[in-house]
């Protein structure tokens, strides 16, 4: 399962706390997500922390320890899921004479290198899996989040804290961001409207004031001293339930059901591969 947690505070409240004590509270407040391995990074010029709990699927080994920085030192990479087609994306790269030495053979390792060639929006576009992420590039200070196309992997996200002391927090669950001591745990009536409603909260609400979850399908990028996010779509079901209206099966019925036996078949063999 795997979680990930971590914090970027604003440009007035670096340097205040201790951001070591602060991102190790996070990321054991979902210890449960993954008991195999913890690690955490921290930039100690924009305060930045990032936190992994892992639970090992892909590369037991060392070698897919996280937070995880590419060949080039330029990002960090913390993720949750696990990427199906990643020997196909790894064959790629290495195909386009673009890949990095490798030091085992996870997922994280060819996400991250896919990552560094292609760009996030691109490499994202390529994958198939269920994820979420927190990439963090040393040379802008800037952090994107992204979450795959259906929302398997879950992610929050928000600015807390008032007035210069602020900080943007995120983590794959609400109980890591409530371990940052600027979390103020607001309830958002709005939300808990919704949630008698619905029997949940949807998306992007979350019961707290000035927490969100991230849309499925969806990036988005924080700079060091700007406020606002940037949000952006990398893949959209509406846009692909149109293309297979358009683009519909041509084949007969018992074809259609063949077809839709063959292709469910391949889903599941490909969420079987593990050590």
């Amino acid at each position: 399962m795997c979680g990930i947690a971590g914090f970027l505070p604003s440009a007035h409240s670096v340097g205040e706390g201790d951001p070591q004590r602060i991102i190790t509270a996070m990321t054991d407040a979902i210890r449960r997500r993954g008991p195999d391995d913890s690690g955490a990074w921290i930039d100690p010029d924009s305060g930045y922390a990032v936190g992994h709990r892992r639970l090992s699927i892909i590369d037991l080994s060392a070698a897919g320890h996280q937070p995880m920085p590419s060949a080039d030192g330029r990002f960090i990479l913390a993720y949750n899921g696990e990427i199906y087609n990643h020997e196909e994306m790894r064959r790629a790269l290495e195909e386009e004479q673009a890949a990095p030495k490798w030091v085992g053979h996870s997922d994280t390792e060819v996400l991250l290198a896919a990552i560094v060639h292609w760009g996030l929006k691109a490499a994202l576009a390529r994958t198939t899996g269920m994820f979420a992420l927190a990439l963090w590039d040393c040379e802008l200070c800037e952090l994107s989040l992204a979450r795959d196309r259906i929302g398997e992997k879950p992610l929050y996200y928000g600015w807390q804290g008032r007035g210069a002391a602020r900080a943007f927090l995120f983590g794959s669950e609400l109980k890591a961001l409530r371990a940052h001591p600027l979390f103020e745990g607001s309830i958002d009536r709005g939300a808990l409207t919704l949630f008698f409603r619905h029997n949940y909260v949807p998306a992007p609400y979350s019961i707290f004031q000035g927490v969100a979850k991230l849309m499925p399908g969806t990036i988005l990028t924080v700079t060091q001293g700007e406020a606002e996010p940037r949000s952006e779509c990398y893949w959209s079901f509406l846009t692909a339930a149109a293309a297979g209206k358009r683009e519909g099966f041509a084949g007969s019925p018992n074809e259609a059901v063949d077809e839709l036996a063959k292709i469910a078949g391949a889903a599941v063999a490909r969420q079987m591969v593990s050590d």
